[in-house]
């Protein structure tokens, strides 16, 4: 996802471009969108709307699915060499900031990459009534049964389950 800004690079301060983005991006999923690119004093500023899909694994039941991302961007891409003379200008300071190439191109991949991450779910899941795997022996509840029992107190807290009974006991004991 390269751009060429060499034009604008000449352009005043203020200068806008627009560009239809439909490439293939990172895993092979399809970007589409717009973006618009402004020229600043130092830099282009991208902004824009991109639709692609993430692509993860199901929390419940561990199924791969794919899924649609819708993402706005805003990124600044700094200027390193001047647009007339191809002397370097100074390096930004911020590590990891993008930069406009000495081919005078920007390169939206790493940019989208990053949105892509920042837009995926932190708890994954295939659809709203995935039924997930059976606890006891594994199995995928969206697509088989078991006839494994299900217990309705999590193991965790069997211990308090046997106080709770022996508190019973005592107080049986004392009324009667």
């Amino acid at each position: 996802m390269r751009i060429n800004v060499a034009q604008q690079l000449k352009e005043a301060v203020g200068s806008v471009r627009e560009y239809e983005v439909d490439e293939v991006g990172e895993g092979g999923l399809p970007v589409r969108g717009r973006v618009q690119l402004l020229r600043t004093n130092g830099s282009i500023l991208v902004r824009g709307r991109l639709e692609t899909a993430g692509r993860d694994e199901c929390s419940r039941c561990l199924d791969q699915f794919q899924y649609p991302l819708a993402l706005d961007i805003e990124e600044e891409y700094v200027i390193t060499r001047d647009p007339t003379t191809g002397a370097p200008l100074d390096q930004p300071t911020e590590p990891g900031a993008f930069t406009v190439d000495e081919n005078n191109e920007i390169d939206l991949g790493e940019a989208v990459r990053q949105y892509v991450l920042l837009a995926q779910p932190m708890k994954p899941i295939c659809r709203e009534d995935c039924a997930g795997l059976c606890p006891q022996c594994g199995r995928n509840l969206n697509y088989e049964t078991c006839d494994c029992r299900q217990s309705s107190i999590d193991p965790a807290w069997a211990p308090l389950r046997k106080l709770l009974t022996g508190s019973r006991k005592r107080a049986r004991k004392e009324r009667g």
